[in-house]
């Protein structure tokens, strides 16, 4: 963190198949120890077995999920006095995305299956027809913000 100014956000380039910068942004998600060709190489299984199954635009329904998992609140905690309150806020848009990514990729490890190209095209069905582990979460979070409404004075 820099103790004066804030530092410019990193313009992050189009992935090579779909041109897609949400696309790049999921595999930098997915991304773990360094290993961004392993990574790559389960989106693009990924996206060829969506378009196996589907018959339908992979990129379509990969922005389909991302829509409908990305939330649109989200509750910070926030002490006042000596308590601490839930306070809902509202997310950006880069924000909602990357909680959206997320919560995909968690789902998708955690989903039983045999590999990881299954699960995560599984996910990516589900959550572009609304349904499955992602779209729960964001459910959830939708309802404690809700919960915490009376709380929504403590905003800062």
């Amino acid at each position: 963190m820099p103790r004066y100014g804030r530092v410019p956000k990193r313009k992050i380039q189009p992935d090579a198949v779909f041109g897609s910068v949400l696309a790049q942004r999921f595999i930098n998600k997915m991304t773990r120890r360094g290993k961004r060709s392993k990574a790559e190489a389960i989106f693009y299984d990924v996206m060829a077995e969506i378009k196996k199954q589907l018959g339908k635009e992979p990129l379509e329904i990969f922005t389909k999920a991302i829509e409908n998992v990305t939330p649109l609140l989200e509750v910070k905690a926030r002490r006042v006095g000596g308590a601490t309150y839930q306070v809902p806020v509202e997310v950006s848009k880069e924000r909602g995305q990357a909680m959206a990514m997320q919560w995909l990729r968690q789902a998708a490890v955690e989903r039983p299956g045999r590999s990881m190209v299954e699960t995560l095209t599984g996910e990516l069905i589900d959550a572009s027809n609304n349904t499955g582990l992602a779209v729960k979460n964001r459910e959830n979070l939708h309802k404690t913000a809700e919960a915490n409404k009376a709380f929504a004075h403590f905003r800062w």
